[in-house]
């Protein structure tokens, strides 16, 4: 792996004397992103900038283009969200489910795929929580426990507390002849590992934008395949989505006759022209789309493995990272002879960043890390 493929020092403006390895919790937010932040305040500042109708409809516009494009899919096809939960609630909430109806999740997952499936339990929607064998559900573990009442599986696509990356394929496939819908959050994928939902058997894919798209806090996305579409109902009728600064401009408007958008764009979140972080994570997905998701992937995947040869194995245990075929950039270590505290207190104090997540480290480079960040991070993780 030679670092000259991915050169981000000039995209980035991370401090030299600190190792920022937990993509997993934020990515930074690279310099063009923060670049069109301080345009935005300046519009704000200068109010006049935004007196024509141009920004409310291409700040969305350019961020959807962006985001369709990192996923191969259609426009149509994305709604603007912000944060994954906003699309679970909004898929468990538009399903329209009644007694009876089952849903399954894994017991072990981030409770933001099981919490909008839960509150549900009070109208009589059976949710099942499976505890996996291993770290994340298996098709034939799902397959025992579907049935002809099963309307959604709800999955993370790339576990937050192991790294595992589930079969997405076989999941979608065994979701597909069953009639359940395949919903999966790809919180910690989307923008580190390459996915094309359209081509695979996912119904609803949701994402954020502050991880690993390296954009603000409090932005996300929200895909739609044909079948969710379709059964995916709305419970508003946000104003922006259906009308232009046209319209309001007519001597008379009639309410009656405005309807929702065929699209995805239904589902948006309100307020789209969200001048500061729409902007911000328009540019940084743009840098992820024009650096080539594959190619984040691939020196994403060559940093781990420098810190799976590096790390002593007398100080440190890896957990296992799941099928070759399937593994993402995320390393578990678990401290064999300091405690968990002490050793985060201790990286942290020595500019190591990483995150302490169920007794382990976990540790998740992304395409701003270069090989020196690794070699540093080891000299101080094989002192702790």
């Amino acid at each position: 792996m030679s670092d000259a493929l991915l050169d981000m020092a000039s995209a980035f403006r991370l401090p030299s004397e600190r190792v920022w390895l937990n993509a997993s919790h934020q990515g930074p937010l690279p310099q063009g992103a923060a670049d069109a932040v301080q345009e935005m305040v300046r519009w704000k500042q200068q109010p006049h900038h935004m007196s024509t109708p141009e920004p409310f409809i291409e700040i969305p516009g350019r961020l959807r283009t962006v985001l369709a494009d990192l996923l191969d899919a259609g426009i149509d096809e994305i709604a603007l969200a912000n944060s994954s939960s906003y699309g679970l609630h909004l898929v468990a909430n538009g399903l329209g489910l009644k007694a009876g109806d089952e849903v399954i999740v894994a017991a072990n997952d981030f409770p933001s795929d099981v919490l909008p499936w839960l509150r549900l339990k009070d109208h009589g929607v059976v949710v099942k929580q499976l505890d996996p064998q291993g770290e994340v559900l298996t098709v034939d573990e799902i397959a025992a426990e579907i049935t002809p009442a099963t309307r959604a599986v709800c999955l993370t696509w790339v576990h937050s507390f192991s790294g595992h990356v589930v079969d997405l394929d076989a999941m979608g496939e065994l979701c597909r002849l069953s009639g359940a819908l395949f919903v999966v959050n790809g919180a910690q994928g989307v923008g580190g590992i390459p996915i094309r939902p359209a081509s695979r058997s996912i119904d609803v894919l949701v994402g954020v934008g502050f991880k690993y798209l390296c954009g603000p806090y409090g932005t996300g996305l929200l895909w739609l395949g044909p079948r969710a579409m379709d059964q995916v109902s709305s419970d508003k009728l946000y104003w922006l989505s259906a009308l232009t600064a046209d319209d309001l401009a007519q001597e008379e408007l009639d309410l009656d006759q405005i309807e929702a958008p065929a699209t995805a764009a239904r589902h948006d979140v309100f307020g789209t022209a969200n001048f500061f972080n729409f902007a911000a994570l328009a540019a940084s997905a743009g840098l992820v789309l024009d650096t080539g998701v594959d190619r984040i992937y691939a020196h994403n995947l060559a940093l781990t493995e420098m810190l799976v040869e590096g790390i002593d194995p007398t100080r440190f245990e890896l957990q296992h990272r799941g099928p070759v075929e399937r593994q993402s950039s995320i390393l578990f270590a678990r401290p064999l002879k300091s405690s968990l505290e002490e050793v985060g207190a201790r990286l942290v104090a020595a500019g190591i960043d990483v995150a302490r997540r169920r007794g382990m480290v976990r540790l998740a480079p992304h395409f701003y890390n270069t090989a020196e960040d690794i070699d540093r991070a080891l000299a101080v993780i094989n002192r702790v």
